[in-house]
């Protein structure tokens, strides 16, 4: 009885997190399994978010041990919910433009001046706006950093990210095969596409890292 009280009150520990955290993971995870179903690229898109489960049982484990803002959580879960939608598409073929269309919308493309699908790139750059956030939230209130140094290591951490990241899909691209390599990475033909990912979380990074200091010096 000793032993199952203990079990129990250590799984309660665990499984604790607001509520309100705990419904963002929830929704999280169950999107990124929908987008399995019927999705029109069933040999490449599980490679696109299957790691997502992962990423949302790490963030519900980590939670319990180190608490953060709830809305800290939903940057991290709405860059997951953008990665998830372009996923279901391996990100070359996500149809916005479809989307547009049907909601009586502009057509990005013809607005923005887009000659390629870059639902990749919006992806990107979400990666530097809504990491930033979280990291340096976890940083201030678990390491005792200062809330400026815990923003500069935030923005230095997604551009290393970033970086690795591209370094990543090029060593998958290496060992899949020609057609599913190029399908996965999304590069649509521009040989400056890392470079130009990188830049664009980069970019990111700095204007949440601005945003983050201005609300704390005009609060």
């Amino acid at each position: 009885m000793e032993l199952r009280a203990v079990v129990q009150v250590r799984l309660g520990q665990v499984l604790s997190v607001p509520r309100s955290q705990a419904v963002l993971l929830a929704l999280t995870a169950a999107a990124a399994l929908l987008s399995l179903v019927d999705t029109p690229y069933p040999r490449l898109a599980p490679l696109q978010n299957l790691p997502t489960l992962a990423i949302a049982g790490g963030l519900w484990l980590s939670l319990r041990r180190w608490p953060m803002p709830t809305s800290a959580l939903a940057c991290a879960c709405l860059f997951l919910w953008l990665h998830t939608l372009g996923g279901r598409y391996i990100y070359s073929f996500v149809p916005y433009e479809d989307w547009a269309r049907a909601l009586g919308l502009p057509s990005p493309a013809a607005s923005l001046g887009l000659a390629r699908n870059s639902w990749d790139r919006l992806v990107h750059l979400s990666f530097g706006l809504c990491w930033v956030h979280p990291i340096s939230s976890w940083l201030a209130r678990h390491r005792g950093l200062s809330p400026r140094l815990a923003t500069y290591i935030a923005v230095e951490f997604v551009l290393a990210g970033s970086a690795v990241y591209e370094i990543f899909e090029w060593l998958l691209t290496v060992f899949m095969a020609g057609p599913d390599a190029l399908a996965y990475n999304g590069q649509q033909g521009d040989p400056w596409d890392p470079q130009k990912d990188m830049a664009l979380a980069g970019l990111g990074a700095v204007a949440a890292a601005v945003f983050l200091r201005l609300r704390v010096r005009f609060k």
